[in-house]
């Protein structure tokens, strides 16, 4: 029997399946890109760029009156020089809000941002190659993203968030006959989600193997393929001891034995179904705030920087490559800290 695959090592499997799929649709000068740009980018945004592409060359093929005139596995690259950045803002127009299949699609800001970020890295790749002599891409400004307020549970509504998840007595009368069977893993879960600050997609692809009681550490598949431990307190010690001794009574499906948390299907759980555990039981805490699995990371990071003060801590223990991409997120904390700093100098005694 062939040795059991890490999760993330399976994702990116299925991940790479995906994109070779979508690639069958697209221009066949694509897929040198994507060989291109294998050893520099993870799995995820190589997927999205793959998308983005589609959703662009399908513009193309709608709108153009020369692409109209051809199937888009017909588009030669040649192609993109005649693209114009007038044609680029057209397009980056037309997705803020567009059908497809009889399904709506929108694109907020940030989604056309990202869209012509992936269409500047693909012609990038050409014209850096000089494939291309012409790059319309570049010529595109970027549109302004607003930034948005980090939506967090304050501490009591921690404490009250643990304490439904514990008790479940808010919940509905089905949800509760589901509850008598998760108790034991939601509280667990959900525990180490606010008490370490990992993300969701590290969260479910921890197996058995990964959890250190020894050193209360879990050791955790970063984005980009770095492994690291991340440390854990008492309270989520003290949650995972119990789920770990059910653990031990559960046979899981084949694929999904050294998985730490199991489905009801006893399967590896998946990342939606943490997102809507996450749902269940926010909304019963707060119908304010839209809490994510996201959002508990973000509870533990402004945690850990009130309590530390240490902005390079925060962006090492939750991932963080770029303590600048911390400080962004931090900055309203940040800004309080400042504001602290003016009651503790005094010029002149009372």
């Amino acid at each position: 029997m062939a040795a059991e695959k890490k999760y993330y090592e399976q994702m990116n499997i299925d991940i790479e399946l995906k994109i070779r799929d979508i690639l069958k649709d697209l221009p066949p000068f694509c897929k040198e890109y994507f060989i291109g740009m294998e050893s520099s980018t993870q799995a995820r945004t190589r997927l999205a760029y793959a998308y983005d592409l589609g959703v662009f060359f399908n513009f193309l093929h709608e709108n153009n009156p020369v692409c109209q005139k051809m199937e888009i596995r017909e588009f030669p690259l040649s192609l993109l020089e005649q693209i114009t950045p007038m044609d680029i803002e057209e397009y980056l127009y037309s997705i803020r809000y567009y059908q497809k299949d009889g399904t709506d699609h929108t694109n907020d800001e940030r989604g056309v941002s990202r869209k012509l970020a992936s269409l500047r890295s693909f012609y990038n790749y050409f014209f850096r190659k000089t494939l291309i002599e012409k790059n319309p891409a570049e010529l595109v400004k970027m549109p302004k993203v607003h930034e948005k307020n980090i939506i967090r549970l304050d501490v009591d509504e921690v404490a009250k968030f643990l304490d439904e998840v514990d008790s479940g007595e808010d919940l509905s009368d089905r949800q509760k006959r589901f509850h008598e069977q998760t108790r034991t893993r939601d509280l667990a879960m959900m525990t180490l989600l606010l008490g370490t600050g990992i993300r969701v997609s590290e969260c479910v692809g921890l197996d058995i193997e990964d959890v250190d009681l020894n050193n209360d550490g879990i050791k955790v598949h970063r984005k980009g393929g770095a492994e690291t431990v991340v440390y854990f307190g008492d309270e989520v010690r003290e949650a995972l001891l119990p789920y770990l001794e059910e653990r031990e009574t559960i046979e899981a499906r084949e694929g999904s034995t050294n998985a730490l948390f199991l489905s009801l299907q006893k399967k590896r759980i998946s990342v939606r179904t943490v997102e809507l555990m996450v749902k269940k039981y926010a909304a019963l805490v707060t119908s304010l705030k839209k809490i994510t699995p996201h959002k508990l990371r973000s509870t533990y990071g402004t945690s850990l920087y009130r309590e530390t003060g240490d902005i390079y801590l925060v962006a090492d223990v939750l991932g963080h490559k770029d303590v600048n991409t911390t400080r962004k997120h931090y900055a309203a904390q940040e800004e309080d800290r400042r504001r602290a700093a003016a009651k503790y100098v005094h010029l002149r005694k009372d």
